[in-house]
């Protein structure tokens, strides 16, 4: 039986427990660590998941899933420290930071994962990417997809690319948030409803993110189709040029990867 321990229960940390209970796992197989009382008595009288210490979590489990904030890093890692050796998989769920920042403060030869998940796992829905460091084996990179499989996709890719994996899809969902949220807007400037405004875009965008995933076009031949000569699309496509939309994007994704660079150096 595998352990596994959830260093965070977070909204990531309690997604991927539920999820992992979803895929089969046991409760029995499960651990969390939370800090708050209140939280932890919450996941477990919802989950039947223990709340543990970070000492236990790194007694008991065999895969650690370390799901805190960046920033919060530091204090985890020096309690982890003593506690782990080779036999336990580190898998690190925080937006820049590299294997090699687990790889000095832990002991030689701990394995690490690194992986960039998204929001969508709270739905099952999540888009991760995985990168080993360089003590994790094919077996430990094929566990961690395993574990992320129960809420979403999984792709691995070189570590050199999580940082723009990071910007890509790990903020990904917070960009179409934000163009809904315009076009809710959009909707009730033009006279309707917001509750018919937010029904419109959500089902709109649920929809084109479906004929995306399932009809295997490119966007530009989907886009056209729904482009007339002349008609009414070719105008609002024309305007979103014009106000530099698609450069604006381009500059904030390169933005959010320069950001994920910066959090992984702030703890060379």
């Amino acid at each position: 039986m595998t352990v596994i321990a959830v260093l965070g229960a977070g909204k990531i940390g309690e997604a991927l427990l539920a999820g992992l209970l979803q895929g089969g796992r046991s409760a029995e197989e499960l651990l969390f660590t939370e800090r708050h009382p209140e939280r932890a008595a919450e996941l477990t009288g919802r989950y039947g998941i223990a709340g543990v210490e970070v000492a236990e979590a790194a007694k008991r489990a065999d895969v650690l899933v370390v799901a805190v904030k960046p920033q919060d890093i530091e204090p985890v890692l020096a309690e982890l420290a003593p506690l782990v050796g080779p036999g336990s998989l580190v898998v690190s769920l925080c937006a820049g930071l590299p294997t090699s920042l687990y790889e000095r403060r832990l002991p030689d030869g701990v394995p690490v994962v690194r992986v960039m998940p998204n929001t969508p796992m709270v739905v099952g829905e999540a888009m991760s990417a995985v990168s080993p460091g360089k003590h994790a084996t094919p077996e430990h990179v094929a566990l961690v997809k395993e574990m992320l499989a129960t809420v979403g996709q999984v792709v691995e890719v070189p570590e050199a690319q999580q940082d723009a994996v990071t910007a890509l899809s790990g903020s990904g969902p917070a960009y179409f948030f934000f163009l809904v949220e315009a076009m809710i807007d959009a909707g009730i400037l033009l006279g309707l409803p917001r509750a018919v405004a937010e029904k419109l875009i959500i089902q709109s965008a649920v929809g084109a993110a479906k004929m995306l995933a399932e009809t295997d076009e490119h966007p530009v031949i989907l886009r056209e189709a729904v482009t007339s000569p002349a008609g009414t699309t070719i105008n609002a496509i024309r305007e979103l040029e014009k106000h530099g939309v698609r450069a604006a994007l381009l500059a904030a994704i390169e933005a959010a990867r320069d950001r994920s660079v910066e959090l992984g150096k702030a703890h060379e």
